[in-house]
């Protein structure tokens, strides 16, 4: 039986799959991101779902886009980074110290998980955002630089709704860019 790319059903999809721990080792495609304090997606990336989530922090910060501000020189990093316990390694910690980026991450085992989800809800409402476009749902891309420019799509997507409801919002001496404030 083919589908309608024309591929015989069960073959492997392409690079960055890896079988997901979850879903009875079928292969998939796991999605990060970093965004904003308000949910706007600020860098993006994939890789397959046995990936840990650790192994991916540091491209993702290094992707991290120059935002421009009212006063000043450009942002070049955000001040604090919130994650959860999946990223509480020492050498991740450093990392980001040695960039001047103050982690906010869980520990594991000492921290309870509801003092740091004040802050991790807004990345999990801006992955149910993602989540909400039906390309997403299943990788249909062989190759992965595809799924990662409909993944960038989506983001794009999700930042121009966003800032049209801002700007609906506010009187119109009021504007400001929704990415001046970083998580």
């Amino acid at each position: 039986m083919r589908d309608r790319l024309g591929q015989s059903a069960g073959r492997k999809r392409g690079p960055l799959t890896g079988p997901n721990p979850t879903d009875r080792g079928k292969l998939g495609s796991k999605i990060h991101l970093i965004c904003d304090r308000n949910g706007l997606p600020l860098s993006l990336g994939i890789s397959g779902a046995n990936m840990h989530d650790s192994l991916g922090l540091e491209p993702l910060v290094r992707g991290i886009p120059l935002i421009r501000s009212r006063r000043g020189p450009r942002r070049r990093k955000p001040a604090k980074l919130h994650a959860d316990k999946g990223y509480d390694y020492d050498h991740l910690r450093r990392w980001l110290r040695r960039r001047g980026i103050r982690p906010r991450i869980a520990r594991k085992g000492i921290e309870s998980p509801q003092r740091l989800g004040r802050h991790r809800w807004v990345v999990e409402r801006t992955v149910s955002w993602l989540a909400g476009c039906r390309r997403l749902h299943r990788r249909y891309e062989l190759k992965a630089e595809h799924f990662l420019a409909f993944v960038a799509i989506a983001a794009a997507l999700i930042g121009c709704r966003r800032l049209t409801q801002h700007r609906t919002s506010l009187a119109p001496d009021q504007l400001t860019c929704p990415s001046d404030t970083w998580a």
